[in-house]
């Protein structure tokens, strides 16, 4: 595992180590909270990265790597800009590069991630699968002389598990071999592994680091079960931490079924408990809130995010009208489909009224906004520009929307119930009544077809030859 950072310091550091599904802003900011000085984010894949956007969240005050599917990959925000370490799972120089100069002005540091086992790191090259090129590594030599080749690389810190990978966390973690690297190099090691033999309060931390002779101590297990061991004043009770817990995941708008894994991974011996069972029963961030006791928390935090939303909103909204777009006719309208007859709509009516006067087809220009969703639509007919100051919930509504100040605008119908007949619903109608003429008259043609048959299929052999003859 490697760290490169011009900035961050790790010696005599206590860290958060990364986790799957555990290494969440709630998690990294409530470690920061107990005396954690560094903290990693999960294991985020490289290629999954690259085809994020990094988006400013002005409504949670944090920055987010949006997914395609609207999915955040990674939060971050400013509280721990100085101390959040990115940790990528990549098999690919260039793909690495590329993330690290995606993210590097959001975090503190970008670690390579090289020292997983699991499958769903070494099968795709990643992790543990870079020690080895291709034979394990297994003796201490070779660990060693790979510290060493690691160093030269110029990066700023080497975090050690102290496992080989073919190991689990019920092993024992090899003091030794921690040990052996931290004296062969010069640059800080991190040591890790600890969880299970060594460290089960703060004053543990610095055993392990001694008997390791590290400059730095890394903790999962034993922070995953109470983030207050970082705390140099000693563990605080479980339920506090948990409560402390779900506080930053409803500011922070965390995922609820991350939320509950985390808190699950907290009771551990609990989880038969009746608290234990209604929190896996949870489907939502509130019901979790329910069973902490924390619904009034969830209420009023949600209302405070709600009308920030909204305050934004209107915001984004004003500033769009005030921007100089003086070519631009608008008009505060919406369409709303009850108002009109079925099948008609204001684009029907404005096109056929292009097509009437020779002038080309209505363009619709139509923008998103990425705060809300909301859409607003620009229309142009004969090299002049139409659109509502509103915004709509769909691409559909603001062109309908647009199409309505443009018709306006020129004083033409727009096919609204109570204008009275026109040209165009009578068009509708003829077509209806033809389609329908049709129908008709392809259904008399089957029924005489079936007739025929029937006839045909009624008469005796003999008279059936007779008709086909």
């Amino acid at each position: 595992m490697t760290v490169k950072t011009a900035t961050l310091c790790f010696r005599g550091k206590n860290i958060l180590a990364p986790m799957v599904r555990v290494g969440t802003l709630p998690m990294r900011l409530l470690a920061l909270d107990y005396g954690a000085d560094i903290v990693y984010c999960e294991e985020l894949i490289d290629i999954k990265m690259l085809q994020c956007k990094r988006v400013v969240n002005d409504i949670l005050g944090t920055v987010d790597f949006v997914a395609p599917n609207e999915r955040v990959v990674f939060r971050t925000c400013e509280r721990e800009r100085d101390s959040v370490v990115f940790q990528m799972g990549s098999a690919d120089a260039e793909r690495a590069l590329a993330v690290a100069k995606l993210v590097e002005n959001d975090v503190a540091g970008i670690d390579v991630n090289m020292g997983c086992p699991k499958e769903y790191s070494t099968k795709g090259g990643m992790g543990a699968a870079l020690l080895s090129d291709p034979d394990k590594i297994e003796s201490l030599e070779d660990t060693v002389s790979l510290a060493k080749r690691i160093e030269k690389t110029g990066v700023a810190a080497i975090a050690v598990h102290g496992r080989k990978k073919e190991e689990r966390p019920q092993h024992p973690v090899h003091c030794d071999m921690i040990k052996a690297i931290s004296e062969a190099v010069s640059v800080p090691v991190i040591a890790n592994g600890g969880s299970h033999d060594f460290i089960k309060e703060y004053t543990d931390i610095e055993a392990f680091q001694q008997t390791t002779a590290a400059s730095s101590v890394m903790i999962a297990r034993a922070a995953m079960w109470n983030p207050s061991i970082f705390r140099k004043e000693g563990l605080c009770p479980l339920k506090e931490v948990m409560q402390e817990y779900i506080k930053y995941a409803v500011r922070y708008d965390n995922h609820y079924t991350n939320t509950k894994y985390c808190l699950c991974q907290m009771l551990r011996e609990q989880l038969e408990t009746t608290q234990g069972k209604k929190l896996h029963a949870a489907q939502s961030t509130q019901e979790i809130c329910q069973v902490f006791e924390m619904n009034g928390f969830y209420k009023e935090t949600t209302a405070i995010l709600e009308t920030k939303k909204v305050s934004l909103e209107t915001k984004t909204q004003d500033e769009g009208d005030q921007v100089e777009d003086t070519d631009v006719i608008k008009m505060a309208v919406r369409f709303d489909k009850r108002e009109y007859p079925p099948q008609i709509t204001p684009k029907m009516y404005l096109l056929e009224w292009c097509r009437k006067e020779k002038h080309p087809q209505p363009v619709y220009e139509t923008v998103q906004r990425p705060l809300d969703k909301l859409f607003y639509s620009v229309v142009t007919v004969a090299e002049q520009k139409y659109r509502s100051t509103l915004w709509d919930k769909s691409k559909k509504l603001a062109e309908q929307a647009a199409a309505i100040v443009c018709l306006r605008t020129l004083g033409l119908p727009e096919g609204k119930l109570g204008e009275g007949e026109n040209h165009l619903i009578k068009k509708r109608k003829r077509e209806d009544h033809n389609l329908m003429n049709n129908r008709e008259h392809g259904d008399e043609l089957i029924e005489n077809a079936c007739k025929k048959v029937h006839l045909i299929e009624g008469t005796s052999d003999s008279s059936a030859s007779e008709m086909a003859q």
